[in-house]
């Protein structure tokens, strides 16, 4: 028989948090303690909670992403499961995120200044210069229009090269276009 266990209901306000996501056999037992307007169900236990849900990311005052199974499983409906330990504060003005590129499945995304594999090396920024530095490597992970502006055939090392510095330096876009430029011609020379 499960003991109830029930966090403060602030607790979860303006947090950030990665859930995993896990089998629905990991709630089995297990009863519903809260269900939201929206439809997603939470179960709590003493060491986390469990969130069934088809939709992650920006939650009315909090941040909530999913890492999904690999392979992705195919339902719309995913239980994510997090520790009471990686609920992190959130707020629009504080420098509380930075950047993490995945160069295997060449994907950007942001995490908290509190995650334990934080490096220390990568700029934190605020909710707004994040959003916009993702949109940035996006672009030019997506897009190769940017490309002739350079005498280099070599794509992914631009990519590299331009990406690193938009992760640990606050420098700008141009800038790092406009020094990358220069260091691709001085070592073509």
């Amino acid at each position: 028989m499960q003991k109830n266990y029930k966090p403060h209901p602030n607790s979860f306000k303006n947090t950030f948090c990665v859930f995993h996501e896990v089998l629905p056999d990991a709630v089995e037992g297990l009863k519903v303690q809260f269900e939201s307007k929206a439809g997603s169900s939470y179960y709590y236990t003493q060491e986390g909670m469990y969130r069934l849900s088809n939709h992650w990311g920006r939650l009315a005052n909090s941040k909530w992403r999913l890492i999904a199974m690999e392979p992705e499983t195919a339902s719309k409906y995913k239980i994510g499961f997090a520790k009471w330990d990686c609920f992190y504060p959130d707020n629009a003005t504080e420098k509380l995120y930075y950047l993490e590129m995945d160069q295997a499945k060449n994907t950007v995304n942001y995490q908290h200044k509190m995650n334990p594999d934080y490096n220390q090396k990568a700029v934190l920024r605020n909710s707004l210069e994040t959003t916009k530095r993702i949109k940035q490597i996006r672009n030019l992970l997506e897009l190769t229009s940017w490309v002739r502006h350079y005498d280099c055939d070599d794509i992914s090392l631009l990519r590299k090269l331009i990406i690193e510095e938009l992760i640990y330096t606050d420098k700008s876009l141009e800038e790092i276009k406009r020094e990358t430029a220069e260091k691709v011609s001085s070592s073509l020379g």
